[in-house]
Order: C-alpha cells, then sequence, then structure tokens
C-alpha cells in the first residue's frame, strides 16, 4: 500500500495522460451503441461584474458570433431586469435575450403583487431555479448585479443553475481567462467610480484582445441608488486605423537593368457558354 502511495505521489508532477486510454474505451464503447462523445465547444464573449464603493459596474464585449462568423459588431449584452437591477448574458445569444425577458416580467409582477421593489437575492434565485429546471439546456450564462434597500450585490448563474455571490467577477465566454486575471491583479475594494470604470473597460478590453470569440466595443453599466447609467460604446478598443499610403515619384528607385520577353500567342479555338438561368 505505501509502494502504491509512493507512485502515485512520483507521477504527481508534471502532464499525466493515465485517462487517455481510459476515455478511448469509454469513446469506442459508446461509439458501438450508436451515440457519439460529447466535443469541445467554444463560447465566445468576455462579460465581467465588480461592487465599487457606491454601487456595482457591469462589463460586457458586442461581438456575437456563429460558430466562426461575426454575426453582429454590436450586440447588446447587458439586459434590464428592473430599475436597478441588470443582468449580462454570455453563452447563446437568444437565450440569454428571452430569459432575462421572462425575468424582467416575473420581476415586474413580483413588485406589483407584493407592492416593494425586488431585490437582487430574489431575481438571482428565480433565474437559477428556471436554469435548473431546464438541466442546462437552456445555454444562458448570467451576471446579475444591482443594488436594492439591503445595499449593492454581485451574483453569477450558470447555465445548470448553482450560483456565485463575489465582490467581482467573469463569466463563461472564452474571453474570462484574461479578464479575470486583470480583475484579481487591480481590484481593490472601496474602489472611487472612476478607477472603477477604468478598471472594468481594461477587463473587457483583456478578453476582446486576446480572444476571437471577443471583439468590437466595450459596454459598461453604472448602477447607484441613485440610479442606472448604461454606457454604450464606452470605449471602443478595436477601431480600425487609417491606412498608410507609400507615393514616391517616378526615378526614386533607380533600374539596373531591364529585359523585355515578347511572347507570341496563338488563338487555337475559341467558345461561348451561356448560363442557365431558368
Amino acid at each position: 500500500m505505501v509502494d502504491g502511495l509512493k507512485a502515485y505521489e512520483l507521477q504527481n508532477g508534471g502532464f499525466c495522460f493515465e485517462n487517455s486510454r481510459r476515455n478511448a474505451v469509454l469513446e469506442s464503447s459508446i461509439s458501438e451503441h450508436g451515440y457519439k462523445a460529447p466535443s469541445f465547444r467554444k463560447t465566445g464573449t468576455t462579460i465581467a461584474g465588480l461592487i465599487y464603493k457606491d454601487g456595482v459596474i457591469l462589463g460586457a464585449d458586442t461581438r456575437a458570433t456563429d460558430d466562426m462568423v461575426v454575426a453582429d459588431k454590436n450586440c447588446l449584452k447587458i439586459h434590464y431586469i428592473a430599475p436597478r437591477i441588470y443582468c449580462c448574458g454570455a453563452g447563446v445569444a437568444a437565450d440569454a435575450e428571452v430569459t432575462t425577458q421572462i425575468m424582467a416580467s416575473n420581476a415586474e409582477l413580483h413588485a406589483l403583487n407584493t407592492g416593494r421593489p425586488p431585490l437582487v437575492a430574489m431575481v438571482t434565485r428565480q433565474l437559477k431555479q428556471m436554469l435548473f429546471r431546464y438541466q442546462g439546456h437552456v445555454g444562458s450564462s448570467l451576471i446579475v448585479g444591482g443594488t436594492d434597500v439591503t445595499g449593492a450585490h454581485l451574483y453569477s448563474v450558470y447555465p445548470h443553475g448553482s450560483y456565485d455571490k463575489l465582490p467581482y467577477l467573469t463569466m463563461a465566454g472564452s474571453g474570462a481567462a484574461a479578464a479575470i486575471s486583470v480583475l484579481e491583479d487591480r481590484y481593490k475594494a472601496n474602489m472611487e467610480l472612476e478607477e472603477a470604470k477604468s478598471l472594468m473597460r481594461d477587463t473587457i478590453a483583456a478578453g476582446i484582445f486576446t480572444d476571437l470569440g471577443s471583439g468590437s466595443n466595450v459596454d459598461l453599466c453604472v448602477i447607484t441608488q441613485a440610479g442606472v447609467e448604461l454606457l454604450r460604446g464606452y470605449d471602443r478598443p478595436t477601431c480600425k486605423a487609417e491606412r498608410s499610403q507609400y507615393r514616391y515619384k517616378p526615378g526614386t528607385t533607380a533600374v539596373l537593368t531591364k529585359t523585355v520577353t515578347p511572347l507570341s500567342v496563338e488563338t487555337v479555338s475559341q467558345s461561348v457558354q451561356v448560363m442557365d438561368t431558368d
């Protein structure tokens, strides 16, 4: 038993390919029954959020992709839920859009029924219950942020219904790894507004520059007890630069040698083909 433990400890560092044979056996066994192993799925989006001194700031890029095609360069990924509660959506754009619309309707009905503005925790609970009901088939990863009578709150809700509550976070999209590195390096508690906006801009820009699925502009949403400021096109880090034009006067570069080779061309046959337009 001790020898086995030592052998395990020796293989603890570096890469380990012990599961490669297991995976090959599993894949061959399920293919015999007509099934196919799940393939890697890349989702393109960068969304993030942070809590600062007076409220919450949400951020997102504006590129919507369809496989390797940029479907929309100015997609709005920050969705309205309630007067002081907004939500960033990643994953399937249609799922995120409809999920947030349903939640906005439910939040309005809840406010009318109780006579009180909705809480961020209530919105998060309803969203995670809704997504859990569909067992991940609704591909919507969400960041819920806002302020209520209990203060500022920031939640992440995953497609299967799990959730986290953190002072800063990024979600699901392929640009999240680069974005969270910026937040972990520079985030501080009780940041001032301009410093927090600059940090969120750099966070989304990190995802834009390091991930092909994220791009175009940076959108921000600043939520405080006083109100909401949705900043569409807050920054355009990937604006197309002017193309340089090189204009040289004739004779700038000397011609050292010049050779002209005449080619004799003879028409052997010629045919005309009419395109069928029926």
